[in-house]
C-alpha cells in the first residue's frame, strides 16, 4: 500500500514525498481512512510507529477540503503532554502543511505568554498546546474554543499519568460536543479506557501492537553493577564501542546534571535536558544532539515524551524509572521507524525490585551480562538465573587473554575511554 491509496490530496501527497516516505506504516494504514471518513478514533500504538503523521495528515485534509475563513479562532486542537511533543507536533503539521493556507500555532509553558497571545490574536486554525498553558490562555480570555472542530489527544496515558486530568476536563467542557475526537496512546489503562468512554463516539479501534509492550526491533540489555560504579561503566561502554549519539536516563534533575558534569569530565561531549532548564535552553540541547555536536544527551522522564530523533542508536537507563510503563516510553525513543536499536538498563542491587515490574509488564525475561571487572558486590535476588559475563577488555590481537584470568582488581580497572582514548584504541 501507498500514500496514494489513502485517499490524501496532491498537496498532502507532494509534502509527503519530499520528507522520503512512499509506504504509510500500519498506524497510518488504519488511522487516516478512519479519520478521512469523520470518525473518532482511539489508537494504541508503540512510539516511533507514525502515529504523528496518522492523524496530523487527515486532520490537515478535513480542514482544507472544508474552509471556513468566517471565524479566526482553532478548528483543530491538538492536546501533548510535553513541551517538546507539543514543538514536534507543530513542527510535522506545518511540513505536511507546506501546500496548504492552514495557519497553526503552538502554546506552552516555560516561555512567555505575550508573544502567544499575539499569535492567537492574529488567528490561528490548528492549535497545538499543553494543557496547564491552554487553561492559562483560557482564563485570560485569549482563546476562543467554541469552533473547535477536532480534537486530538496524543499521548493521553502520559498526560494522566502527569496530573493533567482536571485540565483536560476543563478544556473538555467547553469544547462543542459535536467535534470529532482522536485519541492516542502509547499503553492502555483503566483510567484511559474510562476517559475513552466518556468521550468517544462509537470510535474506530485501531491497535497496532500488543498492549504495554516494547517494540520488537530494540534489543533489551540489563547490565547488573554497583550504584557507585555505575558512572564508570557508562563512560567506558560508551568510548570503547564508540556509541556516537546515546541518550540516558536518570530519575532526578539532580542526578542528570551531575552525570552529565562527571561524563564531561571524562571527555565526552554532553549536556542535559530537564524540567528546570529554560524552553529556549532545552531547545538548544536537543538540536545540539541531533546534529551530533553532543554526544550523550542525559534526560529525566520529561524527555521520554516527544524527543523525535531519526535513527537513535542507543538509550541507556542510567537509572530504572520507578513507573514501568515510563520503561517503554523511555526505549521507544530508540528502534523508531523500523530501525533497529539497543535499551541498555544499568542495575543495582535495590533497583531488582523496578527490573522485576518491567519484566512483569512487558511479560518477559531482559537478558543480562555482567562485565569482568564491574562485578557487582551486593546482586541483587534473580532467583536461580546466572547472568552471562562479558571481558571489559576486549582488544583486537590480544592472543593472550585467557577466560580464566582474574577480573581486574580496584587499581587495575578499566579506565572509561574519553575523545582521545578512543582514537587510539579503535586505530590498535
Amino acid at each position: 500500500m501507498t500514500f496514494e491509496h489513502l485517499g490524501l490530496s496532491t498537496d498532502l501527497l507532494r509534502a509527503v514525498a519530499l520528507q522520503g516516505y512512499t509506504e504509510p506504516t500500519p498506524i497510518q494504514q488504519q488511522a487516516i481512512p478512519a479519520i478521512l471518513q469523520g470518525q473518532d478514533v482511539f489508537a494504541s500504538a508503540q512510539t516511533g510507529t507514525g502515529k504523528t503523521a496518522g492523524f496530523t495528515l487527515p486532520l490537515l485534509q478535513l480542514l482544507n477540503i472544508n474552509p471556513n475563513h468566517k471565524h479566526r479562532h482553532p478548528r483543530a486542537l491538538i492536546l501533548t503532554p510535553t513541551r517538546e511533543l507539543a514543538d514536534q507536533v507543530n513542527e510535522s503539521v506545518k511540513t505536511y502543511g507546506k501546500f496548504l493556507s492552514l495557519k497553526t500555532a503552538v502554546v506552552y509553558g516555560g516561555v512567555s505568554i505575550g508573544p502567544q497571545i499575539q499569535t492567537l490574536r492574529r488567528g490561528v486554525e490548528i492549535l497545538v498546546a499543553t494543557p496547564g498553558r491552554l487553561i492559562d490562555h483560557l482564563g485570560q480570555k485569549t482563546v476562543d474554543l467554541s469552533q473547535v472542530e477536532i480534537l486530538v489527544l496524543d499521548e493521553c496515558d502520559r498526560m494522566l499519568d502527569m496530573g493533567f486530568i482536571r485540565d483536560i476536563r476543563r478544556i473538555l467542557a467547553i469544547l462543542p460536543p459535536s467535534r470529532q475526537t482522536l485519541m492516542f496512546s502509547a499503553t492502555f489503562s483503566g483510567e484511559i479506557q474510562k476517559l475513552a468512554n466518556t468521550l468517544l463516539k462509537s470510535p474506530t479501534l485501531i491497535e497496532v501492537a500488543s498492549r504495554n509492550t516494547a517494540a520488537s526491533q530494540v534489543e533489551q540489555m540489563v547490565y547488573p553493577v554497583d550504584r557507585s560504579r555505575k558512572r564508570e561503566l557508562l563512560s567506558y561502554m560508551i568510548g570503547f564501542h564508540n556509541w556516537k549519539q546515546v541518550l540516558v536516563f536518570t530519575r532526578t534533575k539532580h542526578g542528570a546534571n551531575r552525570l552529565a558534569e562527571q561524563l564531561a569530565q571524562d571527555g565526552l561531549k554532553t549536556t542535559a535536558i530537564h524540567g528546570n532548564k529554560s524552553q529556549a535552553a532545552r531547545t538548544r540541547a536537543l538540536k545540539d544532539f541531533k546534529d551530533g555536536k553532543v554526544r550523550v544527551l542525559v534526560a529525566t522522564d520529561v524527555a521520554s515524551r516527544g524527543l523525535d530523533i531519526d535513527q537513535l542508536p542507543h538509550v541507556v537507563n542510567f537509572e530504572l524509572p520507578n513507573v514501568p510503563e515510563d520503561y517503554v516510553h523511555r526505549i521507544g525513543r530508540t528502534g523508531r521507524a523500523g530501525k533497529e536499536g539497543r535499551a541498555i538498563s544499568l542495575v543495582c542491587s535495590d533497583e531488582y525490585a523496578f527490573l522485576k515490574s518491567i519484566e512483569q509488564l512487558l511479560n518477559q525475561r531482559i537478558p543480562q551480562h555482567v562485565i569482568a571487572g564491574y562485578e557487582p558486590t551486593s546482586p541483587g535476588s534473580r532467583g536461580t538465573e546466572q547472568p552471562q559475563h562479558q571481558r571489559a577488555n576486549p582488544v583486537r590481537g590480544n592472543r593472550n587473554h585467557s577466560q580464566k584470568q582474574a577480573p581486574p582488581t580496584q587499581s587495575k580497572k578499566p579506565k572509561p575511554v574519553g575523545n582521545r582514548d578512543r582514537k587510539r584504541l579503535h586505530t590498535a
